[in-house]
C-alpha cells in the first residue's frame, strides 16, 4: 500500500514517518512561539510568586521597625483609642481597623485623607505610639503582589495574566508531546552531556518541564481568576444574581451599591458582594461604636487578624472579615451599626460549589492550604519554571543559526497544523484574550513565512 505526500508516492511506513515528522515540526514551531511570548513573563511571575509565598515573614522582616512590637500582657488599648492615635498622626476619616494576627504585631488603621489616596497608619496597640504612616498597600509584600499580577503597571496590563496563563497551558501541552520518549531513553528522566553541550540544556529543559508541567497548568488555571476578562466573567457567573450571596443566605435588608472589595481585603469569590445597609436610625439612636462592634465580632468567634470596615454614613454597617490560611475560618459578618445585630454571617461552608472550588484553588495557589509544605512545593515549582526559561534560552542560543532567529522549520505538509489549530482555537474560546493573541501570533507567523520565502528567492537568484 502506498500514500502520497506533496505529490511524492511513498511506502506506507515512510508516509507515516513523514506525517509524524510533520506533526512534530508543527508542534515544535508553536511550542517555540509560545515560549517566545510568555517565558520572560513567566520568569517575573515565578520570582515574585516565590517571594509572595512567604509574604508575612518577608514583610515582618523588611518592616520589623513598625510591624513588630513588644507585647504587654493586659495592656492592649481599645480599638477607638488606637484609631484616635492614628488620626492624630494622619488626619482624615478612619475607614478600616485591622486586628493584629499575633500579639507581637502592630495594629493597622486605614485612613482616607481629605485629598489623595488612602494611608496606612501602624500603631503600637499597647502604648498608642504611631510607628509608621505610609500609603495604603505600599509594603514590600504588597509591591511584590502587584508586580506578580501586573497590577503595579495599571489596570490594562492585568490582561497579560490571561494571555500568559493560556499560553503557559499551551506551552505545557506541546512540551509534553515533544518530550514523549518514542523509544528514546536519554533525556526522558535523565540529563545527558555537560553544560557546554546543547543536549545537556535540551535534557534539562525536557526533564524539568515534565516535572514542573503539572504545577504550571495548576498555577495558570488558579491564577486566571485575577485576569481582567476571564476572571471578571467567571466571578460574575459564580456569584449569581446577588453578587456573592448564595441562595438561602440572602437577607431581607436593603443592599447598598458598595462592594466588599472596595472597603476590605476579601476572598476572590466575594469581591463583587454588595454590602447591606443599616435601616435609617430612629430619633435618639446612636452607633454602637467600634469597641462594641469589635467585642461582638470576638464573641461570634471571628478569627484573629480580622479587619473591620467602619461605617461612613448613617446607613453604613460594621463589616468584619477575615481570610486566614484555614479556609474553614474564612468569614464575613455585617453588623447593624445601631443595634449590633448581624445582618449577614457567611463562612466558606456557605459558598456555592464553584465558589468553594475556586477559593480552594486560589488559597493553594497562594501557598496557604497545606501550610509550610504548600509553600515549599510551590517554591520548588517556581524555581523549576525559572530553570525552564533559562534552559530554553541557552538551548535556543546554541541551536540558533548565526544571524537568524532560529524559528523551527515548517512541516512539509501544512495539513499537520490542522489538529494543533483546533486545540488552539478551543483554548482561545475558553480564554478570549489568549485567543486574540493567538490570531496575532498566527498573522506574524504567516508574515515571517512570506519574508523568509522572499529572502530565499533573492538568495537563489543571486
Amino acid at each position: 500500500m502506498t500514500d502520497t505526500t506533496n505529490g511524492v508516492t511513498l511506502p506506507e511506513a515512510a508516509a507515516r514517518r513523514a506525517k509524524a515528522s510533520d506533526l512534530y515540526r508543527a508542534v515544535w514551531r508553536w511550542h517555540f512561539f509560545a515560549g517566545l511570548l510568555v517565558l520572560p513573563f513567566m520568569i517575573t511571575i515565578a520570582v515574585t510568586g516565590a517571594i509572595y509565598l512567604f509574604r508575612a515573614d518577608v514583610d515582618q522582616f523588611v518592616h520589623a521597625d513598625f510591624m513588630r512590637v513588644t507585647p504587654v500582657e493586659g495592656q492592649g488599648l481599645a480599638p477607638s483609642r488606637i484609631i484616635e492615635a492614628a488620626l492624630a498622626a494622619q488626619p482624615g476619616t478612619a475607614v478600616k481597623f485591622t486586628d493584629p494576627a499575633a500579639d507581637n504585631l502592630s495594629t493597622e488603621i486605614t485612613v482616607q485623607p481629605e485629598s489623595g489616596g488612602r494611608m496606612a497608619v501602624f500603631v503600637n496597640q499597647y502604648t498608642g505610639e504611631v510607628l509608621e504612616v505610609r500609603p495604603d498597600r505600599s509594603t514590600f509584600a504588597w509591591t511584590v503582589r502587584y508586580l506578580h499580577s501586573f497590577r503595579y503597571f495599571g489596570p490594562n496590563p492585568r490582561m497579560l495574566i490571561e494571555i500568559v496563563g493560556g499560553w503557559s497551558i499551551l506551552l505545557t501541552l506541546t512540551g509534553i508531546y515533544l518530550w514523549w520518549p518514542r523509544g528514546r531513553k536519554g533525556g526522558v528522566v535523565s540529563v545527558r552531556g555537560t553544560p557546554g553541550r546543547r543536549v545537556f540544556w535540551r535534557d534539562t529543559h525536557a526533564v524539568t518541564g515534565i516535572i514542573a508541567g503539572g504545577f504550571i497548568v495548576f498555577l495558570s488555571v488558579t491564577g486566571m481568576p485575577w485576569s481582567s476578562v476571564w476572571g471578571a466573567k467567571v466571578n460574575q457567573w459564580a456569584n449569581g444574581s446577588n453578587f456573592g450571596y448564595p441562595s438561602g443566605l440572602r437577607v431581607d435588608v436593603p443592599m447598598s451599591d458598595e462592594h466588599l472589595d472596595h472597603v476590605a481585603k476579601t476572598s476572590w469569590s466575594l469581591e463583587q458582594a454588595r454590602i447591606p445597609e443599616t435601616a435609617p436610625p430612629r430619633e435618639g439612636m446612636s452607633s454602637i461604636g467600634v469597641d462594641a462592634a469589635a467585642g461582638i465580632f470576638k464573641e461570634m468567634g471571628l478569627h484573629r487578624g480580622y479587619s473591620i470596615a467602619l461605617p461612613r454614613q448613617a446607613t453604613g454597617v460594621f463589616s468584619g472579615s477575615v481570610y486566614p490560611n484555614d479556609l474553614s475560618q474564612q468569614r464575613v459578618i455585617h453588623l447593624d451599626q445601631y443595634t449590633g445585630q448581624p445582618l449577614l454571617d457567611m463562612s466558606y461552608a456557605e459558598y456555592g460549589p464553584l465558589g468553594r472550588w475556586l477559593e480552594f484553588g486560589i488559597n493553594t495557589h497562594m501557598g496557604q492550604t497545606f501550610g509550610a509544605l504548600n509553600q515549599i512545593v510551590l517554591l520548588v515549582a517556581c524555581i523549576g519554571i525559572v530553570l525552564l526559561a533559562v534552559s530554553a534560552a541557552v538551548m535556543w542560543w546554541k541551536r540558533r543559526p548565526s544571524g537568524s532567529l532560529g524559528v523551527p522549520p515548517l512541516p512539509s505538509d501544512r495539513r499537520a497544523f490542522t489538529g494543533l489549530f483546533i486545540i488552539l482555537v478551543i483554548g482561545g474560546i475558553i480564554f478570549p484574550l489568549t485567543g486574540l493573541s493567538l490570531l496575532v501570533m498566527l498573522a506574524l507567523d504567516l508574515l515571517w513565512q512570506k519574508l523568509s520565502a522572499a529572502r530565499d528567492a533573492r538568495a537563489f537568484q543571486s
